[in-house]
């Protein structure tokens, strides 16, 4: 920057320049997300252990990915599992692609959220830039965020079908009309910023 950009470069009132950096209060909250990142790191790997361990014949561990995916073919079966199967498995891995959809979700929060609203980052010239990060914005952010709850909200459905003996009928519907209503939403969402932005080339 030359002395002639600093000197034709208005000074910022003090509350607009107050107001400006009040952006940095969303730091903590960026911090935070990391944190839960980190919990969610453990959670896979806790549950990754237990089907290890499961697969080996550890009764402890299959009672505990019983438990936590709430399996059962019926209230007399569901004390009577003692070993793995492939409804079991299914569940299992669809629930750490959950948890790997979620922690997505929140990079793109973390990383989208903070170049657009708190700092630039400077990545244009390293080599890991995520190919989203370079032509982020608000509205490309949103949409971005639609999808990946789309796509977190058809691993649980997808789970829910697949123990659906353990489901009644209206958990059933209720979970597909909210994931139909997901669906219309992302698209609503990417239609108008279509719209919005075709009317801001048309200008």
């Amino acid at each position: 920057m030359t002395d002639a950009t600093k000197q034709t470069r208005p000074q910022m009132r003090p509350l607009p320049r107050l107001i400006f950096a009040s952006r940095w209060l969303q730091l903590p909250l960026y911090l935070g997300l990391i944190l839960a990142q980190a919990v969610y790191v453990f959670h896979f790997w806790v549950e990754l252990t237990h089907l290890l361990e499961a697969a080996f014949g550890n009764q402890n561990a299959l009672a505990q990915l019983v438990k936590s995916i709430g399996y059962k073919d019926s209230v007399d079966v569901a004390a009577r599992v003692t070993s793995l199967n492939e409804t079991i498995i299914m569940l299992v891995v669809l629930a750490l692609i959950d948890v790997v959809m979620i922690s997505n979700l929140l990079i793109m929060v973390i990383i989208g959220g903070y170049e657009t609203f708190v700092s630039r980052m400077d990545l244009d010239n390293h080599p890991d830039q995520p190919e989203w990060l370079s032509h982020v914005n608000a509205s490309v952010l949103k949409v971005k965020l639609a999808t990946a709850i789309i796509g977190i909200s058809s691993i649980h459905l997808l789970k829910t079908f697949i123990n659906a003996a353990n489901y009644d009928d209206k958990v059933l519907i209720a979970q597909t009309a909210i994931h139909i209503t997901f669906l219309l939403s992302a698209m609503a969402i990417a239609y108008t910023d279509k719209l919005m932005a075709r009317d801001a080339a048309a200008h």
